[in-house]
């Protein structure tokens, strides 16, 4: 009853979110069907917030992604005009579409599961908007495995305003979340943390296997999603469980 009820406004949504990413050119048409996938199901599994969840990540993303964009064109390092493509997009926020599903069978385990989403998603703002603002702002780079100065932009490499930029962005999928209901106000600092982690994770491959090439960026970035929702999984089954 509960997805029924869901669906069709759900769907209404999803389609309209999906034309106007495209139609700012967020995401490519194929990234814009990959991406109304994955927030049907959101939307289905967490309700109206779970999409203003990902309306947030979406627009945080857009917002970091152009931030500095004749800089970036200058320096090699700007996203594609047309915006990202399925693979991109189902990269970074398929994970949050994978761990909510489960919620619309098993009604128990709905709070930690919205958790582990919010998690992921905060992961992916995370990740963008650190590499995007510090490719833009960051005066000097360094690569996370040795911290040897490189150039913004390197696979693997982190500055201080995109480390902090990525944190904010985090707290901001989070916050969002605990303000519509997706998940409870102390379950906050968790999904943040569990997120950042996630995001340097994220350089820690991109150093270490993206850059030799035995990795792609994709996979790094889906990987880094993965992590911080199980992270954030076993976390919350051990506080559960101690409660």
């Amino acid at each position: 009853m509960l997805v029924s009820y869901r669906a069709i406004p759900a769907l209404a949504i999803t389609l309209a979110f999906g034309l106007v990413a495209w139609g700012l050119r967020g995401v490519t048409f194929s990234g814009a069907i990959a991406g109304s996938v994955v927030t049907f199901i959101v939307c289905i599994a967490a309700g109206p917030g779970g999409f203003t969840v990902i309306l947030t990540v979406f627009i945080l993303t857009l917002f970091a992604t152009r931030f500095g964009l004749h800089r970036k064109f200058q320096n090699g390092v700007a996203e594609k005009k047309e915006g990202r493509s399925a693979s991109q997009v189902l990269a970074n926020v398929a994970t949050a579409a994978i761990v909510a599903a489960p919620a619309i069978f098993i009604p128990r385990a709905e709070r930690l599961l919205m958790v582990a989403m919010t998690a992921a998603l905060c992961e992916a703002a995370a990740d963008t908007v650190s590499s995007e603002i510090g490719q833009a702002a960051g005066r000097r780079a360094y690569l996370i495995t040795g911290f040897a100065s490189v150039p913004a932009g390197t696979n693997g490499a982190i500055s201080v305003a995109g480390t902090i930029s990525g944190i904010l962005a985090a707290f901001m999928v989070a916050f969002v979340a605990a303000w519509f209901d997706v998940i409870h106000p102390r379950w906050i600092l968790i999904a943040v943390l569990c997120g950042v982690l996630g995001m340097f994770l994220d350089s820690f491959l991109g150093a270490t296997l993206e850059c030799p090439g035995r990795l792609g960026n994709d996979s790094v970035n889906f990987t880094s999603t993965v992590f911080a929702a199980c992270l954030t999984l076993v976390i919350g089954l051990v506080m559960l469980s101690s409660w």
